[in-house]
């Protein structure tokens, strides 16, 4: 019944566009002082292996090998997918562009930031993450969406 509204009503999609422009919001602060200041990740990375010891652990072991022998030895490269990544999704959301690709991706990150053992903000995040995806098609419709998606749809179909 939700999801239905959420999908179909018009008055969802303004309900929804607020939101997106919310979460939008959030990941293009977080991301853009990144980018504008000095960003590392290792002190965050060694936390989260750290965090992966003990009796009652954080970090799940196989999160913490992965950080520890794949995005430690690799923090530039982390550091600029974040930052950059971050500035990308807030974009997409705020306009409307690609928006259920930019939900999905902001949830990649909110994710691998709960599994390093980061709560913060991502919970409530992931929340309005799930209600943006649950919109469909509706999500974008107030935004670049509009334009984009159809003319997608029409080049990728053959229909001029």
């Amino acid at each position: 019944m939700i999801g239905t509204w959420l999908r179909e009503a018009t008055v969802a999609s303004y309900f929804l566009a607020v939101a997106r422009v919310w979460l939008g919001y959030q990941w293009l602060m977080a991301g853009w002082g990144k980018v504008a200041g000095e960003f590392s990740a290792v002190g965050f990375l060694r936390g989260a292996i750290a965090n992966s010891q003990g009796e009652r652990p954080l970090v799940q072991a196989w999160w913490a090998s992965f950080l520890e022998n794949f995005a430690l030895p690799n923090a530039a490269l982390f550091e600029f997918m974040i930052a950059w990544g971050e500035v990308l999704v807030g974009l997409g959301l705020i306009v409307g562009a690609f928006s259920l690709l930019a939900v999905f991706f902001g949830m990649v990150m909110n994710f691998s930031f709960l599994l390093s053992g980061a709560i913060s903000v991502n919970p409530q995040m992931i929340l309005v993450s799930f209600i943006l995806l649950s919109g469909s098609r509706n999500t974008g419709l107030i935004g670049l969406d509009r334009w984009i998606m159809p003319y997608l749809r029409a080049r990728l179909t053959g229909r001029h």
